[in-house]
Order: structure tokens, then sequence, then C-alpha cells
């Protein structure tokens, strides 16, 4: 398994930098023989969620701290989580509720939690000392 974790500027870059990180994790073997196979993990859907995670944590909390991206990578499997220090625990993440499954088809946001609970292998939110941290994990393409 490799990981990492990486502090983010809370700013809309963080979403730029996120994608990258996780595109070059998932796409570039690790230099040890170990870990040399490329992960069987979808790079596309991944940094999709990455940037829906990270762009709300952006739009939602306030700026006076870094975000925080970690990421598991393993050949079957990747973990995103974002750390973040805003108070507000995102409920509709997991419990995808009929009223809250389907956004008003107009508006221009709303479908970033709804993408994640329904693309991710899993997902929740946890409080953390000082705020949440938002994950998802993402389980190997199938055949």
């Amino acid at each position: 398994m490799n990981s990492w974790r990486v502090p983010l500027p809370h700013t809309p870059a963080a979403v730029s930098i996120a994608r990258k990180l996780v595109r070059a994790a998932l796409l570039h073997p690790a230099a040890d023989s170990s870990h040399s196979r490329q992960t069987l993990v979808d790079h596309d859907v991944a940094e999709l969620l990455t940037a829906e995670l990270v762009t709300n944590a952006v739009e939602h909390t306030t700026a006076h701290a870094p975000l925080e991206l970690s990421l598991e990578v393993q050949q079957s499997e990747c973990r995103v989580e974002v750390r973040d220090h805003g108070a507000a625990h995102v409920e509709e993440l997991t419990t995808g509720t009929t009223d809250r499954s389907k956004p008003d088809q107009l508006s221009e946001c709303g479908r970033g939690l709804l993408l994640v609970r329904e693309l991710s292998s899993s997902v929740g939110c946890s409080a953390r000392a000082g705020g949440k941290s938002v994950w998802f994990t993402l389980s190997s393409r199938q055949s």
C-alpha cells in the first residue's frame, strides 16, 4: 500500500491540485517491485469524487486553515479523505434518502454528494478535533 498526506490551500486551486495528485498516484507505478503494477481503480472516477469533496470543503468552510488530502492506494482499492475545519457534519452523504437523492434538475449545485455516494464503494464523514473528515473508497473496476 502507498499512502500520502498532503496539505492543500484553502482556495479553488486546491481542487486542481488534488485531482492531479490522485491521478499521479493511480496512474504511475511505485518504484519498488512489490507495488510496481498499476492500480485497477478507475482514476477518472477517483478524480471526479476527489474534486467534489475538495470543492465542498473550499466552498463550505472558512479559509482560516489549510485543507488536508489523504490518499491510500492499493492495487484493488483506494481511499481518499479530505479534512477541513468546518463544523458541519455531512449527514446526507451517508443517508441517501429519497428527497435528498433527487436534486433540482435546474439547480447548478446539489449533485456532488449524490455522485460521491453513488459512484464510490463506501463513503463516510466523521468529526475530528477542530473540524471533520469526509472520505470515500473505490474498489477495482469490474471486467
